[in-house]
Formats: C-alpha cells, sequence, structure tokens
C-alpha cells in the first residue's frame, strides 16, 4: 500500500485520500468503527477514538510520520515478530538488560503502556534502528537510554532536555532518528513499562502517607507536618515535605519473563535443586 501521503501536505488531495484509506483499511482490518488507535503526533497510538476523531485529529495535529508499519491497525509487521524473537533469544547481557541498568526514570509518568507484549516488541523493532544512517555503534533505542540516564544523573530540566535533543538532531547527519522533544522521548521509554509511583513520606522517615495515613497532615510518630514549609515559615499545604518513588516489582517480572533466557535464570533456584539428597548449593536448603 502506498504511504507516500504521510509526508505530504494536509491540505492537499494526495494526504486527504490517503488519510480515507487509511481509515477504510483499519476498519475493514479491525472490524470497528468506535474503539481505533489514534495515529496522530499528539495521541501516538495510545488513545482509542472513533473514526471521525481519528480523522479530525490526523488533520489537525498530523500523522505519526513514523508510523511505517501499521501494526496497530490490522497489518502484519515481520519486524513485530523478528523483534519478539530477539527478546526471546536474549541472554541477559545485551541489549535488554542494558535499558533495565542504564534507565532511571525522574518525572512524571504516563502510565504502564508495558501490558501489551506486541507493543513492546514495536519498541524494540523501532530501537533497532541506527541512530543516523551507516552508525554501527549506537541505536535509536540505547541513543535515548543514555541520554536520558545522564539528565537523571545530573538533574537536567525538560526544557534543557529538549534544547539538548534539538541540537544532538542538528550535528548528527542528516536522517537521524532522535527525538525532537522532551514528550517523545519520554513516550518511547514509558512504552518499555518502566512505571512508578509517587508517595507523600514522613521527611524522617517515619512513614508513608497511604493506606490509614493517606488523609493525615501531621506525622502520627514524630508530629511533623506533612507539607513544605516556605522560607516564611509557612507551610505550603499540598506540596508534600518529601516524596518516595516506588518501582512496582511485577511489571518488571513480566518484562523479565518475556524472555525465555531470562525466565530460565529467574527460576533457577526453584528448578536447581539437588535429587541426590546432598546440599551442594544454598539452593538446596530451606533457609
Amino acid at each position: 500500500m502506498d504511504k507516500s501521503w504521510m509526508h505530504s501536505d494536509r491540505r492537499s488531495k494526495a494526504y486527504e485520500f490517503g488519510v480515507e484509506a487509511f481509515l477504510n483499511f483499519a476498519v475493514e482490518n479491525l472490524l470497528t468503527t468506535t474503539h481505533i488507535r489514534c495515529p496522530c503526533v499528539k495521541c501516538v497510538h495510545l488513545k482509542f477514538f472513533g473514526v471521525g476523531i481519528i480523522r479530525d485529529h490526523v488533520y489537525f495535529n498530523g500523522i505519526d510520520q513514523t508510523y511505517k508499519n501499521w501494526t496497530f491497525h490490522g497489518e502484519p509487521w515481520e519486524a513485530t515478530t523478528n523483534a519478539s524473537r530477539k527478546v526471546e533469544e536474549d541472554d541477559g547481557h545485551g541489549r535488554y538488560s542494558f535499558v533495565s541498568e542504564e534507565i532511571d526514570m525522574d518525572d512524571n509518568d504516563f502510565g504502564d503502556f508495558g501490558s501489551d507484549p506486541y507493543e513492546f516488541a514495536n519498541v524494540i523493532g523501532v530501537g533497532d534502528q541506527p541512530v543516523y544512517p551507516g552508525c554501527r555503534k549506537y541505536t535509536k533505542l540505547s541513543t535515548l537510554v543514555k541520554l536520558y540516564n545522564l539528565k537523571a544523573k545530573h538533574g537536567m530540566s525538560d526544557v534543557c532536555f529538549t534544547e539538548l535533543l534539538i541540537l544532538q538532531g542538528d550535528l548528527l547527519p542528516e536522517g537521524n532518528t532522535i527525538p525532537t522533544s522532551m514528550y517523545e522521548a519520554k513516550k518511547t521509554l514509558c512504552a518499555l513499562g518502566l512505571s512508578y509511583e509517587k508517595m507523600h513520606a514522613c521527611p524522617n522517615d517515619c512513614i508513608l502517607y497511604r493506606k490509614e495515613y493517606e488523609d493525615s497532615t501531621n506525622c502520627p510518630t514524630c508530629g511533623i507536618s506533612r507539607w513544605k514549609e516556605g522560607k516564611d515559615s509557612i507551610l505550603k499545604e499540598g506540596v508534600p515535605a518529601k516524596v518516595v518513588w516506588y518501582f512496582p516489582p511485577i511489571p518488571r517480572f513480566k518484562r523479565m519473563f518475556q524472555s525465555h533466557e531470562t525466565a530460565k535464570s529467574l527460576t533457577w533456584h526453584a528448578a536447581r535443586k539437588s535429587i541426590d539428597g546432598q546440599m551442594s548449593h544454598p539452593a538446596d536448603s530451606p533457609s
């Protein structure tokens, strides 16, 4: 199917005919007109709408031009299968472990987009693209993870990080795959399923303001206020004095068990029990 219209002027007939052809293709393959992923540059396949709303979004916002294989709208994609196979064959020391070791999310999460294994494979497949044509050392994903880790390590602001991405894009050869904004970069990383939760905490680490303490304004142990104190010694109600981050393990376990080799390592202690009744490894001991 001709997809050159995606790069055409949105006011042109080619774009108009292309949008209609895309919507017809999606409806025919998904057999629905009410729950279709929106491919516009703002929704980037994360929101579901009817055909009419999607048509408006694609016209007003433009379509995501990196969406070359319409996998979310019924088109089979060999690269997705290859990406899934690579995840399964990963030995635990390659790209998969690199992401888990390097990334350090430090801003508001967009939610857990890691529940769909095909979406994860799609991200890995797109991330395998070289950061610029001919580059063999870095892929789009590895470059983005390195840059984001640098941002988290040195406390770089979102505005500064966006300007860094723009500068990197200008410095690299034409055709590079560097995102042009913090928003695009975070969408890519959040699709990996590295979600987290922020919780208010007592400044003295006595309690977390959750469950029975969720509505408390003072710590029941030391009595310190939950809220931050300003320079004028006035409490800023609604601004927590301390916030801790909780990284839910279940989404990470799901990611780890998607690889056969990693899953084998994770279950090794349970599967490696001795059969001769002798303890040859701590795995053989209840302790």
